[in-house]
């Protein structure tokens, strides 16, 4: 029997498959993030852990929970929150989440701040709520033709910053709306290519040619702040950007100074550089949209993101390699 802590309540009923075998589970009663104090008093002890984005796992924290937690189950595809190689050095076994429901989800929030920002939905219903950014100056008062004009997408330029899973898919949405496609990543997508017809460019001709970018990286030392006071200004001037990947790949101090010259027309959100306080000043600004790292948030991807948690959690317990580890080279020297 192991004992096992989740740091917090998680959609769907995929915990329950936790307690089979006789486990001893329990779930943190806060609905909301843990606090590091919290998390040591609930985990101290257990063989497995389930941990969110928002909790933070170091040595001192591992070491803290005792010597014999075998795996940290990471209820997300990115695992920055997780000091991995800490965990590499004591056995640990670390797995995330990644899957097709997931990628798709990723993609399709993608495009929903793709269009929102083009279009400038959110905009025109702030002003006819006479909410927000316009509140108590006036309102709609009929139809008029120089009113919120955006950009039609057709024949336009996406450029695509990260080529993996949820930048295909991205890319593949982008047919149909007849756009041209540029990707950037460490390594040619000669496959991509040929099915779609996107073309590889470095990073400066990237920003310089596309109408739109979309960022879909990992956080690593590379790609912090890559898009910075340097990056955004390569880009073409009145240009949009989509950040559904991690908050820290953009310096928002940055964004807000190319947002406010008009060097970027508008900015679409799901992801910050210090989750969660956001920038008064982009709060401020009617031509960016901001949405609370939800762009996975749906039920499809959540109930498969806990199936795999707990999956990883369930097979390494046993002794069988989980599908997503992410330390693979930690299998054979792991604690047992």
């Amino acid at each position: 029997m192991a004992k096992i802590f989740v740091t917090r309540q998680i959609p769907g009923d995929s915990l329950e498959n936790l307690k089979k075998d006789g486990n001893e589970v329990l779930v943190s009663e806060f609905n909301r993030s843990i606090t590091p104090e919290e998390l040591l008093e609930k985990a101290t002890g257990v063989d497995g852990l389930l941990t969110l984005l928002t909790d933070r796992i170091d040595g001192d924290l591992m070491d803290a929970i005792g010597p014999q937690l075998k795996v940290i189950s990471n209820y997300a595809v990115g695992f920055d929150n997780i000091n991995v190689k800490e965990a590499s050095d004591r056995g640990i076994v670390v797995t995330n989440t990644p899957c097709d429901e997931v990628n798709e989800a990723v993609a399709e929030h993608t495009w929903a701040l793709i269009l929102a920002l083009t279009r400038r939905v959110v905009e025109s219903d702030e002003f006819v709520r006479q909410e927000g950014y316009f509140a108590g100056k006036g309102g709609y008062t009929g139809w008029e033709p120089g009113l919120f004009l955006g950009m039609n997408l057709i024949g336009k330029t996406l450029g695509i910053v990260g080529l993996g899973r949820i930048g295909t898919m991205v890319a593949r949405r982008a047919q149909g709306y007849s756009m041209n496609v540029v990707y950037n990543k460490h390594s040619r997508d000669t496959e991509c290519e040929e099915k779609m017809g996107v073309k590889f460019c470095e990073l400066d001709q990237l920003l310089s040619e596309s109408d739109v970018v979309t960022l879909h990286v990992p956080l690593n030392d590379e790609t912090r702040h890559m898009i910075n006071k340097e990056t955004l200004g390569k880009m073409k001037r009145g240009a949009f950007l989509v950040n559904t990947a991690r908050g820290a790949v953009v310096s928002e101090p940055d964004l807000i100074d190319a947002l406010k010259n008009g060097q970027l027309f508008g900015a679409g959100l799901d992801v910050f550089d210090n989750e969660p306080n956001i920038s008064k000043d982009l709060i401020a600004m009617p031509n960016v949209i901001l949405t609370p790292h939800i762009a996975s948030a749906t039920h499809e991807a959540r109930n498969k993101m806990g199936e795999l948690a707990v999956s990883a959690i369930m097979e390494t317990l046993k002794g069988t390699n989980p599908v997503n580890i992410v330390n693979k080279e930690v299998w054979e020297k792991r604690r047992k």
